[in-house]
């Protein structure tokens, strides 16, 4: 056989192997095949089903960590967004809030891609999921979310940025109620005084005051797979050092990407307890993990860049001159890049103690680029996989 027989025999050789190879990288119409990624527990929960969107609920069995138990509106009808208007004491059917103050349990999706600026907070009722899915789906510019001496509520694939402070003034919370309320912070999620609560793969970033706020003794929660940006006090957990009733408080944050622009708390922690796992910290100006009033901290696989300054490489902060060796602070498994490092302290077991239904395997941390590559609102298209 000759050099060019040779030759043309060797590209269409190689031509046959890389369109093989693309055919099994890609599915018909879609950007990639979610049995080829590398995705976190929760995500291959549900994610790889292309009838994603004809059993929407199925997302509620895919918590992991103290929100496990939050059903969302899993036991309650669809309800259709049709319309970014918003009436904060004779919301309209077919908006967003007139959806979620209702008594039954809701499963809330949207007919559009919407902006959604609120006139004022907005006030969910239990049993509520806010599912973003197939849409994208922004609440800013206005006040934002407020989940109050409620349970169950599941929020999923949204975009949260830009929240403003709520004014004083009348807010409905439920068909039969509508009350005064003294104004919101800026919070792009209050909890407050609530149970089993589930954030999920949303967006947040540019608010007035924090991201995420967990205080006056809200417990059972789990923050996962969402992309927080460009703020300074990040997340809460936890009212003052003297609210002792924070002490039941269990929060998981877990497949968090903490991106640019990032200062500080992420989380600062008062009195309760917060499992940290599997989360990737691409900047901190001040510190990334934070706490006082002795609360226990269990930083697992997590994976942590310190920014190039010389002066925040210690990815910790006690809000305390003395007294901290005692506080049960601990790293297992984190992966610590460009000079971080976790000053931990405490005896004893700091493991979460969950039980058979909330507890997952904890990777460690070198794997944490992957498992939180697709954190944020996901882009999930009709009859196909997410």
């Amino acid at each position: 056989m000759s050099s060019k027989a040779h030759l043309i025999l060797l590209i269409s050789t190689l031509l046959t192997y890389y369109a093989s190879t693309l055919q099994s990288v890609h599915s018909v119409g879609s950007y990639y095949a979610p049995s080829k990624k590398v995705m976190n527990v929760i995500d291959s929960c549900w994610r790889k089903n292309p009838h994603w969107e004809a059993n929407r609920r199925a997302l509620a069995d895919c918590a992991v960590g103290f929100g496990k138990a939050a059903v969302g509106g899993k036991y309650g009808a669809i309800y259709v967004v049709t319309s970014p208007a918003d009436d904060p004491v004779n919301p309209k059917p077919g908006t967003l809030r007139y959806g979620v103050i209702q008594t039954k349990p809701l499963w809330i999706v949207f007919s559009r891609d919407m902006v959604i600026t609120l006139k004022n907070e907005l006030m969910i009722n239990s049993f509520k999921t806010i599912d973003g899915r197939g849409a994208k789906v922004e609440i800013a510019y206005g006040p934002c979310i407020t989940i109050q001496y409620v349970s169950h509520v599941i929020i999923h694939g949204i975009s949260i940025h830009n929240c403003k402070p709520g004014k004083a003034g009348m807010v409905r919370d439920s068909p039969n109620h509508v009350g005064h309320r003294r104004g919101s912070d800026g919070d792009a999620i209050d909890i407050f005084g609530s149970s089993n609560i589930w954030i999920d793969h949303c967006f947040l970033a540019r608010c007035a005051d924090g991201l995420i706020d967990v205080i006056h003794a809200s417990t059972a929660i789990t923050i996962s797979n969402n992309y927080f940006s460009q703020h300074d006090k990040v997340m809460l957990l936890g009212h003052d050092d003297n609210y002792i009733e924070d002490k039941i408080m269990r929060v998981t944050l877990v497949f968090n990407h903490f991106g640019s622009g990032l200062v500080q708390r992420m989380p600062r922690v008062r009195l309760g307890y917060a499992h940290v796992a599997n989360n990737k910290y691409d900047e901190w100006q001040m510190y990334a993990i934070g706490g006082s009033a002795n609360p226990t901290i269990f930083s697992e696989g997590n994976y942590f860049i310190a920014p190039d300054n010389s002066y925040s490489k210690e990815v910790t902060k006690r809000e305390v001159k003395a007294g901290w060796k005692n506080w049960k602070w601990r790293t297992s498994k984190d992966r610590f890049l460009n000079g971080a490092y976790f000053v931990p302290s405490g005896w004893g077991i700091a493991a979460p103690l969950y039980s058979r239904l909330e507890s997952f395997s904890v990777a460690d941390g070198s794997m944490v680029p992957a498992l939180t590559s697709d954190a944020g609102p996901l882009q999930c298209v009709r009859y196909n996989s997410c």
